[in-house]
């Protein structure tokens, strides 16, 4: 084990295999002690809940840990000790692990007009920590730690579906959703948190909508994708945009982005 000293005095206990600099230079850890941080700095408001017995973070205590590659830092399993002077205490058990982004994509046969006929593009591939080796979801991936939100999607788009959609073409729908928070508020990401119980991962959710032949939406149902040596394993399968609900209801992103996508188009935002 290894000790040293965050911003603000706070110990951390980290395992050999994690050294101060990856800590502090692993990007999904700096999002989550900011963000911890400056929420607890709100309970000085006279108004906030803890106000009167404000809690504070006394230590951090790092697990275990997984590496991409054998190279890049990419999970780290953490315990935040969060107490009060009263002696009373929040869970701090964290999976850290950062952002995704996720992807809704409508498409629409060229000979209907309008949008009484629309399909969307689902992903079907094994996800262990499920216990399956056939999930249904939306197309989604983790950020690379460079370039934006959208640009991401962009890429996790071609990669997952193989169509290529300009980062232009695509619609936030949780910036839209969500306004961007004050100072006087606690700064979370533009993002919908899946876990937030145990786990940092937050995904800004994106939209295409495009018009494509016929036969091309047909050719799209059962196609293999996914980036293969990277042990992707991904088939692909059209829905019914209003049956999404069902299919993917097994899936949280999914019915997250339903509600997006539902809610904004009533407040005609899209």
């Amino acid at each position: 084990m290894s000790a040293f000293t965050l911003p603000g005095l706070i110990p951390v206990q980290s395992i050999p295999e994690i050294s101060e600099q990856q800590l502090r230079a692993f990007p999904a850890f700096q999002t989550w002690f900011q963000t911890l941080q400056h929420s607890l700095s709100l309970q000085t408001h006279g108004t906030h809940a803890f106000h009167a017995s404000p809690f504070k973070l006394r230590r951090i205590t790092i697990q275990s840990c997984d590496y991409f590659g054998g190279k890049r830092l990419g999970f780290v399993k953490l315990k935040a000790e969060v107490t009060n002077d009263k002696g009373d205490s929040l869970p701090g058990s964290v999976f850290l692990r950062g952002g995704s982004v996720s992807m809704l994509l409508v498409v629409r046969p060229d000979d209907v007009d309008g949008d009484n006929e629309e399909y969307v593009v689902l992903t079907i591939q094994p996800r262990i920590a499920a216990g399956s080796l056939g999930f249904v979801e939306l197309p989604a991936g983790m950020l690379d730690d460079s370039g934006t939100f959208t640009g991401a999607a962009a890429k996790e788009i071609k990669e997952e579906t193989g169509l290529e959609i300009a980062e232009t073409e695509l619609v936030d729908m949780t910036s839209l959703a969500i306004p961007a928070p004050s100072t006087e508020e606690e700064l979370l990401q533009q993002g919908i948190y899946p876990s937030p119980g145990a786990c940092d991962e937050f995904i800004p959710w994106f939209l295409s909508r495009k018009r494509l032949a016929r036969t091309e939406i047909k050719s799209m149902e059962g196609r293999l994708s996914g980036l293969r040596e990277h042990g992707e394993k991904i088939t692909l399968k059209m829905c019914r945009l209003d049956e999404l609900w069902k299919l993917g209801a097994r899936d949280g992103k999914t019915l997250a982005a339903v509600a997006l996508y539902e809610g904004l188009k009533r407040e005609e935002k899209i």
